[in-house]
């Protein structure tokens, strides 16, 4: 299948996945949500395709998460229900995403590498949640996954504050897998996902199987349907519209707390 923002490339039994947007840092909107689920529902179906890896065009942006001016312009939104870039609410793939994280990834960008299975940044990648700056909160599963991955209290700082962390950093936090080269990342990424592939790939189904039941039993799909319903009546709020609007006009906010 031909796609408009996103590219797709297959290795042997690995796919690549590139987020291609890079004029507006491989920011989401839409359509390009609805891409990327149909991309994921085909890759779960091809027998021939194992692993995947994930990563942004241009060497500045992973993704810079939800494409705020697309929703403040009231562009069309997403129709398919896979969560942010089709993956923060899909608990039935079986077969591992490997996030190759090549720049920024904000916002809804973490969380679509969080939503992956093994995250390799690049030692010029930074992460984020500052959803909290433009009125918002990493309700794309943001708030459960990195909670769960690097503990509350150290998730919890990063997503009340909403500051960048850097690659280092990240590493030591236990944020990501691995660190890299910039210039060494995508071979870091097929090389991983290569490993993977010379594995039973039925096997590694199994296992993701049970992890994606312990996901559910632990309550994680309730947690996100909990936090869109908090980010509807975030948005009713004056705060949540000035972030926006702030964010389009490139100005600091004036919070009101209503």
């Amino acid at each position: 299948m031909a796609y408009e923002f996103i590219t797709t490339e297959k290795r042997g039994n690995v796919l690549l996945v590139t987020m291609n947007r890079p004029e507006v840092y491989n920011a989401v909107h839409g359509p390009m949500h609805d891409e990327m689920s149909q991309c994921w529902d085909d890759f779960a179906a091809d027998p021939d395709l194992w692993v995947a890896v994930l990563t942004g065009a241009g060497d500045k942006a992973f993704t810079a998460g939800n494409d705020l001016k697309h929703t403040a312009q009231g562009g069309k939104g997403p129709t398919s229900t896979s969560g942010f870039a089709g993956l923060s609410s899909r608990f039935d793939l079986e077969k591992p995403i490997i996030a190759a994280v090549n720049g920024f990834a904000m916002g809804g960008g973490f969380e679509t590498a969080l939503s992956c299975d093994i995250i390799i940044a690049s030692d010029q990648a930074t992460f984020a949640l500052p959803e909290v700056k433009v009125g918002f909160f990493a309700a794309a599963s943001g708030v459960q996954r990195l909670s769960r991955y690097i503990g509350r209290l150290a998730a919890q700082e990063l997503m009340f504050t909403g500051r960048k962390i850097d690659a280092a950093e990240a590493l030591a936090l236990g944020c990501v897998n691995a660190v890299v080269p910039h210039g060494e990342l995508l071979d870091a990424a097929m090389e991983k996902a290569q490993e993977i592939a010379s594995v039973s790939p039925s096997s590694v189904k199994a296992t993701k199987r049970v992890l994606n039941a312990m996901n559910v039993a632990e309550g994680l799909p309730e947690s996100n349907a909990y936090s869109r319903e908090v980010i509807q009546d975030l948005m009713k709020t004056e705060d949540f519209k000035e972030g926006v609007s702030a964010f389009v006009e490139k100005r600091k906010p004036n919070w009101v707390n209503r």
